[in-house]
Parts: structure tokens; sequence; C-alpha cells
């Protein structure tokens, strides 16, 4: 009888389903045992006692069947959680469920300092939320507000994009405050996510969007630890902010906010020299002056860089795909409407053929990467 109660849980899912009404019915998903962990917590004095600060939350997700040699562990962007690959915010499967299809093992964080990765008000520094113009103007809604030319191709976010539209409202919702600093959250992840690495091994390391210099961050810090980097939209271009006013001085270590490891060794960002090789409007793109030092921990992790057709990063990913290249890094850069993928936005893993990205772009080039 005992052996009889899967198939009966399965049939009475599928009769629950038939008579149920469409909206309602939802994919089962793949078989997975979930769990979590926190990593790099500190304790802060407060008065007679102490609080933790710093900790990193982890969600572990193991298919039933593991059968990659790699895990995955993917590392969201500004003003995002770990929520990003769960599933999209009309209700369909995520990126986490396709990579747990195929057998990999995944670890989603919360950056520290927000979401399950507590913020404590006497240690962090400032938060900042995203507000419903900008998540519109950059993310969901770009083809109306038109901020850069390729915004215009938009198509593949599943709604219109704006407030009122449900789509968007679970979106939004989901959207928490980020630390206004992004060296202090560089800072933070310098500090938990090696520590991580130590205790889960080799990864395949996927970042998105603000999360891409914490990729080079890691790497940098582990090398033997990072078999290869997904840097989906990293953040960017090297030296200067772009496209959004004000255009001001960033990322001062070329693509990071703190130092890497350079070959010849720097010993203060001005070390790195500089030079304006392109300019259109919104985009200064500087590389380094020859001879260009080597960023010497990651010259032998391979790099996937994917930007989407129209986003704002079409406007300057190849900008630090070249810095990298310049810099001795092995990067592939796949412009997703050069491969036939198009209309998709910042957010691509949550548009309407998020999975076909998975599938014809991502899968392919991490199922190379060997132990």
């Amino acid at each position: 009888m005992l052996a009889a109660a899967p198939l009966i849980l399965g049939l009475c899912w599928l009769f629950t389903a038939l008579a149920s009404p469409p909206s309602q019915i939802q994919p089962l998903g793949t078989l997975h045992r979930r769990s979590y962990l926190y990593v790099g917590q500190t304790y802060v004095a407060q008065g007679n006692s102490s609080i933790a600060a710093d900790q990193m939350y982890v969600e572990r997700l193991t298919p039933a069947a593991v059968t990659q040699p790699l895990p995955i562990l993917f590392i969201h962007g500004q003003g995002m959680t770990g929520t990003n690959l769960l599933n999209t915010p009309d209700g369909r499967l995520g990126w986490a469920d396709y990579f747990l299809s195929k057998g990999y093992e995944m670890y989603i964080v919360d950056q520290p300092s927000r979401g399950r990765s507590p913020w404590q008000p006497t240690v962090d520094g400032v938060l900042v939320p995203f507000d419903t113009f900008t998540v519109e103007s950059h993310f969901t809604a770009v083809e109306r507000f038109k901020l850069w030319p390729q915004a215009v191709l938009h198509t593949q976010w599943p709604g219109n994009g704006s407030v009122g539209d449900p789509t968007f409202d679970n979106f939004y919702a989901s959207t928490v405050p980020s630390l206004n600093s992004t060296t202090e959250e560089a800072m933070k992840i310098k500090n938990a996510g090696p520590k991580l690495l130590d205790q889960i091994g080799p990864v395949i390391l996927m970042t998105h969007s603000q999360a891409g210099e914490f990729g080079w961050i890691l790497a940098d810090s582990r090398p033997k630890r990072v078999k290869a980097i997904v840097a989906l939209e990293p953040y960017g271009p090297p030296f200067v902010n772009a496209i959004f006013p004000p255009l001001t001085p960033n990322r001062i270590f070329g693509l990071t906010d703190i130092p890497v490891a350079y070959d010849p060794p720097i010993s203060s960002p001005s070390d790195i020299g500089r030079v304006a090789v392109s300019e259109i409007p919104g985009v200064t793109c500087f590389q380094q002056t020859e001879p260009a030092r080597k960023l010497i921990n990651l010259v032998n992790i391979p790099v996937l860089t994917v930007t989407s057709e129209s986003s704002y990063h079409a406007q300057y990913d190849n900008c630090s795909v070249a810095f990298l290249r310049q810099a001795g890094v092995k990067v592939d850069h796949v412009p997703l409407g050069d491969v036939g993928i198009h209309g998709n936005g910042h957010m691509f893993f949550m548009e309407k053929n998020g999975l076909e990205i998975a599938e014809k772009v991502i899968q392919p080039w991490i199922a190379k990467i060997r132990k």
C-alpha cells in the first residue's frame, strides 16, 4: 500500500488540476530538497551585550538527482534578493527550477544587509529603495521611456511593466532597499563570499548586474574555487558611470570598487593608467594604457557575459568585456540579439522567453565546465 502512495498522490494532483481553472494550475517543477545556511557572521558590541552583523543568507536547493559536477552559486543585483531565480513575477517556473532539472545543485544568496541577511541600523550604512519610476524606466517598461536608443526594442516583459499591472506589482513588491554605498556592499561580499566558497567547494558563479563586481572580487579571492563566471549584464563600464546621470567616476579599480590583484601590482587606483577609446552619448569607454596590467587571479577562469538586446547594458557591456580581455581574462560575449533572441531587457531571466535564454545560451556554455 505504501508503494502506491506516490501514484495516488500524483493522480490526486492530476484530478485536482483538471478540475481547477487554467489560471490556478501551477507546474510541478523539479523535485528537490531545500535548506539554508548563513556565513560571514561577526559579533558587534552593543552596550553590555552584542549583536550579529555581516551574515549572508544562502539558500541551498539540491535536486533529487545531482548529475552535474559543479553547483551554481547565484548572486542577485541591486534592489533584489535571491527570489529573482525562484519563479517569475507572473508565476512561471524560474531559472532555479530549470537548472535543478538539469542536475545542478543551486546556492542562491541574499546579499549582506538585505532581505534575509539582516541590516543592522547601528552597524550598517544607509539603505536606499528603488522607486517605481526607476523600475519602470530601467527594467520593465523601458520601451515607453526611451532613455537609451535600444530601449524601443523591448517586448519580452510579461505585462505592460507599469504600476497597476499584476505582474509589475508582484515584481515591485519583491524589491528591497540596498546599501547606498557600493564599496560597503563589495566589502561585505568580500568578507562572506570566500567563507561560503571555502565551505561548499568549487562552483560556477553566476552574477547579475550590480553583483557582476562580486564575481571578479570572489574569483580574485578564491581563484581555485571559482571554476567559471556567468556574468549577466555585469556592473560597469570601467571607471565611470554611464547612461544615468551623474556620470561620475566609479569602479576606481577598473570594474571593482575595492582592490583586486593586478600584475604588475598596484599600490593605489591611480597606478592603473586609463585612456578613453570611444565615446557615445552617455557612455565613455575607458581601457588601460598599454602595456596593460593583468587581472592575474582571473586569467585562468572562463567568463561568459550575456547582454540583452534592449537593456541599457547594450550600450556599454562591450566596453566592460574589452577591459577584461585587455587584462588577460578569457571572455565569451553573447549579445542575445546576435543569436536570434530578441526583445529582452535587463531582467531577462524573468521575461517571457527567459527559459529559452537558459536553454540556448547558458546551459550549453556551462555544460563544458569541468571540476
